[in-house]
């Protein structure tokens, strides 16, 4: 999967991020000596386990363990793919990621951009069709929309017909292709094409950059289905995009909260009001993805939807979603119109002050999820209590540790008469017995390293890769005879052809080797000589030169007890070996 993406641009990437920043934006750090300490985001704990070096840039929990680079930690704390992670810090640096043709059949960048031209310009035709177009004009008017705000929205019409875009932009074979591959043509079995979007008022789909990656398409009259988006391709994955999230980030500086509505309608109706800080999920319940996408962007999300039983039940989705997600400084909350209402509508009948009166005065995180459960059980009796315990704290074990956590915990113990320190360690053991599971499913690999000062050694160059500038291990480290030197040798190799590695840069270089394991364990090892910084140099050339005699005296000892020749060359090192 790495190789998709050039490694000199990850070592880049890693080199400009700042893993404090990065992780103190998420959990909050304190200063601690060299490093940073907080309550380990990865398992239930009251004293601060979890240290980050800015000097080594790795963070590493005392208490479970979790350990690695800043890739690794927002793989782990998001829950990212690998691509995912470095797609994200590549936006937070304001770089996009490049692609190397590695013979992949796609061929990622190459590939993408000739969709977002497509894209593009036939967002432009839309537009330029929806000038035209009485009918969708006085559609919009009808629903209190100005012209200042579909051009805001850059809101479009595709006319009726079959084909509009292909006569217009399909007339060269990459160009069809394009508009297949985005969804904006439907392609049949016998090879006729039709425009997906006819009679259409478009929505545009923005990335996080402004790029245009797909559209929506609402009917104007009567019929089924009432919105059509545009399917799953290499450019728009409908659970990860959020309708609208891009213009509020142009209208507004400072984003004190964001409204999750359902309809693209909604987005632009509240914006037509004043209200520029909504999105949509894009007719789907809100993703985990979702949820992390908008708290990187504001503290608080405000959940809206209409009050019937679908609503409630796509509410509770989006609960069980955010409880994965939500940390100290988090806020969710939960909007319930009247039934057969939506944002749409209601802004319309009361304004925009009743509206956000509605916004401010939504239901909490916490008071949705014990008002549903204590709604299932019986209260009243032993049997009642114990089924809300077990279900709130099926709910419960999903969330990383905070303060927010320990409250739900604190209500839960009022709730049921159980004490808080009883409920914690049924979470946390039940959280244990998962990871130790997840643990004892996952193959061991890579290579264990034994010899306590080989230990040292990889743990001293993998912390400080600059050791390798200064000092050559021998080349007899390749092929030696002691276990854990051939793992040095080709970390001394690896900095030599790279030798501005960082020390985070150069561990995710053997991220999926076999040597993975073991280097991610010596990575954040503590021993007197990795803490000893004042004289490292000396602490590193000295193991180097034991390590090697030490082997070579392996080597020639096993030779001579199995009665094996030396060569001439043999004989002379070991005869030098032996004046030693």
């Amino acid at each position: 999967m790495a190789g998709r993406i050039p490694q000199n641009f990850i070592d880049d990437l890693i080199g400009r991020s700042d893993i404090v920043e990065v992780i103190n934006s998420r959990v909050s750090l304190k200063r601690k000596g060299k490093e940073f300490s907080a309550c380990c985001p990865f398992h239930n704990e009251k004293t601060p386990s979890f240290t980050v070096s800015e000097a080594k840039q790795f963070y590493y929990c005392f208490g479970c363990h979790a350990k690695g680079n800043v890739i690794g930690f927002l793989m782990d704390y998001e829950h990212l793919s690998y691509i995912d992670a470095i797609e994200s810090l590549a936006a937070d640096a304001h770089v996009d990621v490049p692609h190397e043709d590695s013979g992949f059949t796609n061929k990622n960048q190459e590939d993408k951009q000739p969709y977002y031209n497509i894209l593009k310009q036939a967002s432009e035709l839309f537009q330029q069709e929806l000038k035209t177009s009485e009918r969708a004009i006085e559609y919009l008017k009808q629903r209190g929309l100005s012209g200042e705000i579909a051009k805001q929205f850059k809101i479009g019409y595709a006319p009726d017909g079959w084909s509009f875009l292909s006569d217009r932009l399909g007339t060269s074979n990459e160009n069809l292709n394009s508009l297949i591959k985005t969804g904006l043509v439907v392609n049949k079995e016998n090879d006729k094409t039709y425009d997906r979007f006819r009679d259409r008022i478009i929505f545009p789909i923005t990335d996080q950059r402004g790029r245009i990656i797909g559209f929506g398409g609402r009917i104007l009259d009567k019929g089924e289905p009432k919105y059509l988006n545009s399917p799953e391709n290499a450019v728009f994955h409908k659970g990860y995009e959020l309708y609208g999230l891009y213009e509020t980030k142009q209208a507004l500086r400072q984003i004190d909260r964001i409204i999750v509505v359902e309809g693209y309608m909604d987005v632009v109706a509240l914006a037509q009001s004043d209200i520029n800080y909504a999105v949509a999920s894009l007719g789907t319940a809100t993703t985990t993805d979702q949820i992390q996408k908008t708290f990187r962007t504001t503290h608080e999300i405000v959940f809206c939807y209409d009050g019937d039983n679908a609503g409630k039940k796509a509410a509770w989705r989006a609960l069980e979603n955010t409880l994965t997600v939500i940390r100290d400084g988090m806020i969710a909350k939960f909007l319930f119109l009247p039934e057969k209402e939506d944002p749409d509508t209601m802004v319309r009948k009361e304004g925009k002050e009743a509206f956000e009166r509605r916004i401010i005065n939504a239901t909490t995180l916490s008071d949705f999820l014990f008002d549903k459960l204590k709604s299932e059980v019986d209260l009243a009796t032993n049997e009642g209590k114990a089924q809300l315990a077990n279900k709130a704290n099926k709910l419960i074990q999903k969330m990383h540790n905070s303060l927010f956590k320990d409250l739900l915990i604190e209500e839960l113990s009022t709730l049921v008469g159980l004490s808080q320190q009883h409920l914690e360690s049924k979470i946390s053991s039940a959280s244990q017995e998962k990871r130790k599971h997840a643990q004892t499913t996952k193959p061991i690999r890579g290579q264990q390293v034994q010899n306590n000062k080989t230990r040292i050694a990889i743990a001293l160059l993998l912390q400080n890769p600059d050791l390798a500038n200064q000092h050559k291990v021998p080349d007899t480290f390749q092929d030696a005879f002691t276990k854990g030197l051939p793992l040095l040798y080709e970390l001394q190799k690896t900095i030599e052809t790279n030798t501005q590695l960082t020390a985070a840069a150069l561990l995710e270089r053997f991220r999926d080797s076999e040597h993975e394991k073991a280097f991610n364990i010596l990575s954040v090892l503590q021993t007197p000589e990795t803490e000893n910084t004042d004289n490292i140099n000396e602490v590193y050339k000295n193991l180097i030169e034991r390590l090697h005699y030490e082997d070579r005296d392996e080597y020639f000892s096993h030779k001579l007890e199995n009665n094996v020749s030396l060569t001439a060359e043999e004989k002379k090192e070991y005869l030098a070996h032996c004046m030693k």
